[in-house]
């Protein structure tokens, strides 16, 4: 994990969770991570990637969520 640096602007802390398939409605088992910030970028059911990285994910972006995601980040203290 590469924590802060330049050109990274935190969004907020997220909740990450295991969801477990047949609990709470899951079909099969996933990732959930939770934060109403992350719906300005990803609106609910747009899909996007998911790679891994050291210590952890990254989530990549089509083009529409690239504005969307600058846009919400402008003005934001780095």
């Amino acid at each position: 994990m590469s924590g802060p640096g330049k050109g990274k602007i935190k969004l907020g802390k997220a909740d990450v969770y295991v969801h477990l398939r047949g609990e709470s409605g899951a079909t099969v088992t996933h990732l959930d991570i939770e934060l109403d910030e992350l719906n300005k970028i990803i609106k609910p059911g747009e899909n996007s990637y998911v790679g891994a990285k050291s210590g952890g994910v990254f989530i990549g972006l089509k083009k529409e969520m690239i504005e969307r995601a600058e846009k919400l980040v402008r003005g934001k203290k780095r």
